[in-house]
Protein backbone atom coordinates (compact mmCIF):
# COMPACT_ATOMS: atom_id res chain seq x y z
CA UNK A 1 0.00 0.00 0.00
CA UNK A 2 2.96 2.34 0.88
CA UNK A 3 5.06 1.58 -2.35
CA UNK A 4 1.50 2.38 -4.63
CA UNK A 5 1.41 5.71 -2.73
CA UNK A 6 4.62 6.81 -3.36
CA UNK A 7 4.01 4.88 -7.22
CA UNK A 8 1.56 7.62 -7.04
CA UNK A 9 3.22 10.08 -6.65
CA UNK A 10 6.74 9.65 -8.44
CA UNK A 11 3.75 10.35 -11.24
CA UNK A 12 2.20 13.18 -10.20
CA UNK A 13 5.57 14.73 -9.33
CA UNK A 14 6.85 14.06 -12.72
CA UNK A 15 4.10 16.10 -14.14
CA UNK A 16 5.36 18.78 -12.52
CA UNK A 17 8.81 18.92 -13.59
CA UNK A 18 7.89 18.55 -17.05
CA UNK A 19 5.06 21.61 -16.65
CA UNK A 20 7.34 24.23 -14.35
CA UNK A 21 11.27 23.06 -15.22
CA UNK A 22 11.14 21.80 -18.81
CA UNK A 23 12.87 19.32 -17.57
CA UNK A 24 12.20 15.23 -18.67
CA UNK A 25 13.29 14.10 -15.97
CA UNK A 26 14.41 13.81 -12.39
CA UNK A 27 17.76 12.89 -12.86
CA UNK A 28 18.15 16.51 -15.42
CA UNK A 29 17.65 18.37 -12.16
CA UNK A 30 20.05 20.22 -10.29
CA UNK A 31 21.12 17.90 -7.39
CA UNK A 32 19.32 20.87 -4.77
CA UNK A 33 16.21 20.45 -6.29
CA UNK A 34 16.58 16.90 -6.22
CA UNK A 35 16.96 17.15 -2.66
CA UNK A 36 13.87 19.92 -2.15
CA UNK A 37 11.18 17.34 -4.20
CA UNK A 38 12.17 14.14 -1.87
CA UNK A 39 11.86 16.52 1.28
CA UNK A 40 8.62 18.20 0.38
CA UNK A 41 7.00 15.40 -1.19
CA UNK A 42 8.00 12.09 0.57
CA UNK A 43 9.77 12.96 3.39
CA UNK A 44 6.12 12.88 5.34
CA UNK A 45 5.45 9.54 3.64
CA UNK A 46 8.71 8.02 4.51
CA UNK A 47 8.11 4.92 7.03
CA UNK A 48 10.38 6.48 9.64
CA UNK A 49 7.84 9.18 9.80
CA UNK A 50 4.71 6.71 9.57
CA UNK A 51 5.31 5.55 13.25
CA UNK A 52 2.07 5.05 15.81
CA UNK A 53 3.25 6.55 18.75
CA UNK A 54 2.47 3.68 21.45
CA UNK A 55 2.72 4.87 24.99
CA UNK A 56 1.30 3.97 28.42
CA UNK A 57 -1.90 4.87 30.32
CA UNK A 58 -2.02 7.78 32.91
CA UNK A 59 -5.24 8.46 34.72
CA UNK A 60 -5.93 11.13 37.41
CA UNK A 61 -9.02 11.36 39.40
CA UNK A 62 -10.29 14.02 41.80
CA UNK A 63 -13.26 13.07 43.77
CA UNK A 64 -14.40 13.67 47.04
CA UNK A 65 -11.60 15.91 48.38
CA UNK A 66 -9.26 12.79 47.09
CA UNK A 67 -6.32 12.87 44.55
CA UNK A 68 -5.72 9.87 42.90
CA UNK A 69 -3.00 9.35 39.92
CA UNK A 70 -2.04 5.73 38.42
CA UNK A 71 0.03 4.62 35.84
CA UNK A 72 0.90 1.00 34.33
CA UNK A 73 4.57 -0.35 33.99
CA UNK A 74 4.73 -1.49 30.79
CA UNK A 75 7.61 -0.53 28.80
CA UNK A 76 7.73 -1.41 25.15
CA UNK A 77 10.20 -1.56 22.17
CA UNK A 78 9.21 -1.71 19.09
CA UNK A 79 6.93 -4.77 19.57
CA UNK A 80 8.64 -6.11 22.31
CA UNK A 81 7.91 -6.15 26.18
CA UNK A 82 11.12 -4.98 27.79
CA UNK A 83 9.67 -4.13 31.18
CA UNK A 84 6.72 -5.10 33.20
CA UNK A 85 6.91 -2.66 36.36
CA UNK A 86 8.55 0.49 35.68
CA UNK A 87 7.41 3.60 37.52
CA UNK A 88 5.95 6.38 35.62
CA UNK A 89 3.94 7.89 38.22
CA UNK A 90 6.18 9.85 40.74
CA UNK A 91 6.20 12.59 43.65
CA UNK A 92 7.60 16.21 43.58
CA UNK A 93 8.15 16.99 47.27
CA UNK A 94 5.01 15.42 49.29
CA UNK A 95 2.43 17.75 47.38
CA UNK A 96 2.31 16.93 44.12
CA UNK A 97 1.78 14.02 41.47
CA UNK A 98 3.56 14.05 37.93
CA UNK A 99 2.35 11.07 35.31
CA UNK A 100 4.05 11.09 32.04
CA UNK A 101 4.08 8.97 28.80
CA UNK A 102 6.30 8.96 25.93
CA UNK A 103 9.86 8.75 26.23
CA UNK A 104 11.40 8.36 29.49
CA UNK A 105 14.58 10.30 29.77
CA UNK A 106 12.79 13.56 28.09
CA UNK A 107 9.92 12.97 30.86
CA UNK A 108 12.72 13.27 33.35
CA UNK A 109 14.51 16.05 32.29
CA UNK A 110 10.82 17.86 32.20
CA UNK A 111 10.16 16.60 35.31
CA UNK A 112 13.41 18.33 36.60
CA UNK A 113 12.51 21.67 34.79
CA UNK A 114 9.50 21.43 36.41
CA UNK A 115 10.69 21.70 39.68
CA UNK A 116 13.04 24.24 38.79
CA UNK A 117 10.04 26.49 38.05
CA UNK A 118 8.44 25.56 41.45
CA UNK A 119 11.07 26.54 43.57
CA UNK A 120 11.05 29.63 41.22
CA UNK A 121 7.11 29.92 42.19
CA UNK A 122 6.57 28.16 45.29
CA UNK A 123 2.77 26.95 46.09
CA UNK A 124 2.09 28.25 42.17
CA UNK A 125 1.52 25.19 40.36
CA UNK A 126 -0.42 26.51 37.44
CA UNK A 127 2.01 29.30 37.07
CA UNK A 128 5.48 26.84 36.58
CA UNK A 129 3.65 24.70 34.34
CA UNK A 130 2.54 27.88 32.00
CA UNK A 131 6.37 29.01 32.46
CA UNK A 132 7.18 24.81 31.64
CA UNK A 133 5.03 25.19 28.83
CA UNK A 134 6.30 28.24 27.27
CA UNK A 135 9.89 26.85 27.62
CA UNK A 136 9.34 23.72 26.14
CA UNK A 137 7.72 25.39 23.20
CA UNK A 138 10.22 27.82 22.77
CA UNK A 139 13.79 26.44 23.51
CA UNK A 140 15.52 24.83 21.21
CA UNK A 141 16.44 21.98 23.42
CA UNK A 142 12.91 20.96 25.03
CA UNK A 143 10.80 21.20 21.69
CA UNK A 144 12.91 18.11 21.06
CA UNK A 145 11.59 16.16 24.20
CA UNK A 146 8.60 13.86 23.12
CA UNK A 147 6.88 13.12 26.29
CA UNK A 148 3.36 14.29 27.72
CA UNK A 149 2.30 14.63 31.68
CA UNK A 150 -0.16 15.10 33.95
CA UNK A 151 0.51 16.93 37.04
CA UNK A 152 -1.85 17.31 40.24
CA UNK A 153 -2.00 18.76 43.60
CA UNK A 154 -4.42 19.16 45.94
CA UNK A 155 -6.20 22.28 44.04
CA UNK A 156 -6.04 21.29 40.58
CA UNK A 157 -4.87 18.57 37.50
CA UNK A 158 -3.05 19.99 34.15
CA UNK A 159 -1.86 18.13 31.19
CA UNK A 160 1.09 19.27 29.83
CA UNK A 161 2.10 18.77 26.23
CA UNK A 162 4.79 19.49 23.54
CA UNK A 163 3.01 21.71 21.29
CA UNK A 164 2.41 24.22 24.51
CA UNK A 165 -1.19 23.63 25.92
CA UNK A 166 -1.67 23.40 29.58
CA UNK A 167 -5.22 21.73 29.34
CA UNK A 168 -7.42 21.50 32.80
CA UNK A 169 -10.06 18.64 33.00
CA UNK A 170 -13.89 19.26 31.66
CA UNK A 171 -15.67 20.49 34.47
CA UNK A 172 -17.66 17.16 36.34
CA UNK A 173 -20.93 17.53 39.19
CA UNK A 174 -18.62 14.55 39.84
CA UNK A 175 -14.62 15.11 39.89
CA UNK A 176 -11.77 15.56 37.84
CA UNK A 177 -10.37 13.67 35.05
CA UNK A 178 -7.88 13.56 32.94
CA UNK A 179 -5.94 10.79 31.12
CA UNK A 180 -2.76 10.61 28.55
CA UNK A 181 -1.16 8.05 26.42
CA UNK A 182 -2.49 5.00 24.29
CA UNK A 183 -4.79 4.02 26.68
CA UNK A 184 -5.88 7.39 28.04
CA UNK A 185 -8.94 7.47 25.95
CA UNK A 186 -10.20 3.92 27.05
CA UNK A 187 -9.80 5.07 31.18
CA UNK A 188 -11.37 8.45 30.89
CA UNK A 189 -14.40 6.75 29.08
CA UNK A 190 -14.47 4.00 31.31
CA UNK A 191 -13.47 6.88 34.82
CA UNK A 192 -16.49 9.19 33.34
CA UNK A 193 -19.53 6.40 33.03
CA UNK A 194 -18.51 5.89 37.45
CA UNK A 195 -17.69 8.83 38.75
CA UNK A 196 -21.55 10.35 38.93
CA UNK A 197 -22.41 6.98 41.10
CA UNK A 198 -22.26 8.37 44.59
CA UNK A 199 -21.11 4.58 46.01
CA UNK A 200 -17.91 4.67 43.90
CA UNK A 201 -14.18 6.43 45.42
CA UNK A 202 -11.80 7.93 43.68
CA UNK A 203 -9.34 5.45 44.27
CA UNK A 204 -12.26 2.70 42.91
CA UNK A 205 -12.72 4.40 40.19
CA UNK A 206 -8.86 4.63 38.86
CA UNK A 207 -8.34 1.15 39.77
CA UNK A 208 -11.54 0.14 37.75
CA UNK A 209 -10.53 2.43 34.73
CA UNK A 210 -7.38 1.56 34.30
CA UNK A 211 -8.30 -2.37 34.13
CA UNK A 212 -10.39 -1.81 31.51
CA UNK A 213 -7.41 0.02 29.94
CA UNK A 214 -5.35 -2.43 30.57
CA UNK A 215 -7.27 -5.28 28.94
CA UNK A 216 -7.87 -2.85 25.85
CA UNK A 217 -4.90 -1.52 25.16
CA UNK A 218 -2.01 -3.72 24.08
CA UNK A 219 0.48 -1.50 25.45
CA UNK A 220 -0.36 -1.21 28.68
CA UNK A 221 -0.38 -4.29 31.75
CA UNK A 222 -1.55 -4.77 34.95
CA UNK A 223 1.47 -3.97 36.66
CA UNK A 224 0.56 -0.61 37.77
CA UNK A 225 1.50 1.96 40.81
CA UNK A 226 -1.24 4.25 42.47
CA UNK A 227 -0.53 7.43 44.07
CA UNK A 228 -2.90 9.46 46.47
CA UNK A 229 -3.08 12.88 48.33
CA UNK A 230 -6.05 13.33 50.48
CA UNK A 231 -6.81 16.73 51.85
CA UNK A 232 -7.44 16.86 54.87
CA UNK A 233 -9.56 20.19 56.21
CA UNK A 234 -7.72 23.41 55.76
CA UNK A 235 -4.89 22.60 53.22
CA UNK A 236 -4.01 19.22 55.40
CA UNK A 237 -2.35 16.03 53.23
CA UNK A 238 -1.59 12.93 53.52
CA UNK A 239 -0.34 11.26 50.78
CA UNK A 240 -0.38 7.46 50.00
CA UNK A 241 1.48 4.68 47.38
CA UNK A 242 0.47 2.11 46.23
CA UNK A 243 2.24 -0.51 44.41
CA UNK A 244 0.78 -3.00 41.98
CA UNK A 245 2.88 -5.28 41.04
CA UNK A 246 5.98 -3.12 43.37
CA UNK A 247 7.47 -1.04 40.59
CA UNK A 248 11.39 -0.02 41.29
CA UNK A 249 12.63 2.76 42.20
CA UNK A 250 14.83 5.02 40.16
CA UNK A 251 14.43 2.78 37.49
CA UNK A 252 16.80 3.68 34.74
CA UNK A 253 14.88 2.59 31.17
CA UNK A 254 17.03 3.15 27.94
CA UNK A 255 13.75 1.86 25.68
CA UNK A 256 10.59 4.39 25.47
CA UNK A 257 7.95 4.13 27.78
CA UNK A 258 5.36 3.34 26.08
Amino acid sequence: MFSNKINCINVAVMKSIKKYTNQSSYSSLSRNVQKSLKFSVFGSLNPSNLVITRSTTILCVRKNGKVVMAGDGQVSQGSSVVKANARKVRRIGDDILVGFAGSTADAMALMERLERKLEEHPGQLFRACVELAKAWRSEKYLRRLEATMIVADANQSLELTGNGDVLEPQPSSGGDILGIGSGGNYAVAAARALIDRPDTEAEEIVRDAMKIASDLCVYTNHDYIVEIITIQGKGGLSTTTTNEGKPEEGVQMIANAV
